[in-house]
C-alpha cells in the first residue's frame, strides 16, 4: 500500500538556515490527515500540488488537530504520460456525472471535457451549471487523492458541439464511442493508436450522438468506434473506454 496523498497549493522551498526540511500541512488537509487519518511520528506521506509537483514526506510530530508537521527534503515533478488522454463527456443526469469523473480519475484519465451534447437531458445554465462543474472538478480532487496519482486531470469548462468539433480537429487521434451497430462502427480495440500525442474520445448522452453532430465530427477527422457488442451507460463507457487505451498505449505496463 502507497502512503495517503495529500494536497498543497503550493511548496515552499525551505531556504531558511535551521528549518532542516520542516514542512507544516494546515488547514482542511492538516485538519483530515491528524483528526481523520490520525498519522503518528514516522509515518510516511506523499504531498502534491495535484499538477506533477510531490514529495515523499516522513510524519515529525502534530500541532493542536489541524496541523501535520513533516519532514520535506526535496520536490519532484512527475513526468506527464504519454499519449495523454481526454474524454469529452455528455451530461449525464443526476450524479452520474460525478460518477463518470471519479471513476474516469481512479482510471488515470488526463482531462474531461463537460460537453452540452444535443440529446442531453440536463442542462448546464446559470447558476446551476457553475454548481455542477464545481462538483465535477471537486470529484476529480478527491478522487485523484484517493488513487493516489501525482497529476489530477484538468475538469475543463463545459463545450459546446462547435468547441468539442474543433478538439477533435487538433487530436493526434479522435474516436467517437457510437452504439449504431448497424453503421459499421469500427472497434476501439483494434484501432491503430499513436505513441504520443493527443488522443480525445467523445462519449454520447444515453439518447447517443445526433446525426448532425456525428457528421461534424467526423468532418473534423474523428472516427466512429464501439467497445464490443454490447451498449454501456454513458456514465461508464468513458472510464471502459480509458481503461482499453491506457493498456493498449502502454501506459498500464
Amino acid at each position: 500500500m502507497t502512503a495517503p496523498v495529500f494536497v498543497v497549493e503550493h511548496f515552499v522551498e525551505q531556504t531558511e538556515p535551521g528549518t532542516g526540511g520542516r514542512y507544516v500541512l494546515d488547514g482542511p488537509e492538516g485538519r483530515h490527515a491528524v483528526s481523520v487519518k490520525r498519522l503518528q511520528p514516522g509515518e510516511d506521506v506523499i504531498l502534491t500540488d495535484g499538477a506533477g509537483h510531490w514529495a515523499d514526506c516522513v510524519v515529525l510530530g502534530t500541532e493542536g488537530k489541524d496541523r501535520l508537521i513533516v519532514q520535506l527534503d526535496s520536490v519532484h515533478e512527475a513526468p506527464r504520460a504519454q499519449p495523454r488522454i481526454t474524454v469529452v463527456q455528455a451530461l449525464p443526469k443526476g450524479d452520474r456525472g460525478e460518477l463518470a469523473v471519479e471513476t474516469m480519475t481512479e482510471v488515470g484519465v488526463d482531462a474531461v471535457v463537460p460537453w452540452q451534447a444535443a440529446r442531453c437531458i440536463t442542462q448546464w445554465r446559470g447558476d446551476r451549471g457553475l454548481k455542477a462543474l464545481a462538483k465535477w472538478r471537486a470529484t476529480a480532487r478527491e478522487a485523484g487523492k484517493q488513487s493516489r496519482r501525482l497529476r489530477f486531470p484538468e475538469v475543463a469548462d463545459a463545450a459546446t458541439t462547435k468547441q468539442v468539433a474543433a478538439l477533435l480537429a487538433k487530436a493526434d487521434f479522435a474516436a467517437v464511442l457510437h452504439s449504431d451497430f448497424e453503421r459499421g462502427s469500427a472497434p476501439l480495440a483494434t484501432a491503430e493508436l499513436p505513441d504520443e500525442g493527443e488522443i480525445v474520445l467523445v462519449v454520447g448522452p444515453e439518447g447517443g450522438v445526433a446525426k448532425d453532430e456525428l457528421a461534424l465530427f467526423e468532418e473534423a477527422g474523428a472516427r466512429a468506434y464501439v467497445l464490443g457488442p454490447t451498449v454501456l451507460r454513458t456514465s461508464t463507457a468513458g472510464t471502459a473506454a480509458t481503461a482499453l487505451l491506457l493498456g493498449r498505449t502502454g501506459r498500464w505496463s
